[in-house]
């Protein structure tokens, strides 16, 4: 019995990885979307609370949204550099 795989069966299983690392891309750049919206909110919120002058608060809230969306950020450059990657796989 001969165990080496066909190329038919190496291209479906290039095939099946490459779409597992579109869906991860995908929800990956999902998630970055949701979480920079959500910490616009929260650094919005941080700066009303900092011009009412409960600048304790409004400092803390105003860093937590800063430090999300810099990690949404770095989210949504990982997802792009993916499907950078998935593309010049494809393409040799």
């Amino acid at each position: 019995m001969n165990n080496e795989p066909t190329p038919n069966a190496h291209s479906t299983i290039e095939l099946s990885i490459t779409q597992e690392r579109l869906r991860q891309a995908r929800y990956s750049f999902n998630l970055s979307l949701v979480a920079t919206t959500v910490s616009f909110f929260i650094g919005f919120v941080g700066a009303g609370l900092i011009l009412s002058n409960k600048i304790s608060e409004g400092t803390v809230a105003a860093t937590g949204g800063l430090v999300s969306s810099v990690r949404c950020i770095q989210l949504a450059k990982d997802a792009n550099d993916r499907l950078d990657k998935v593309l010049a796989e494809i393409k040799n």
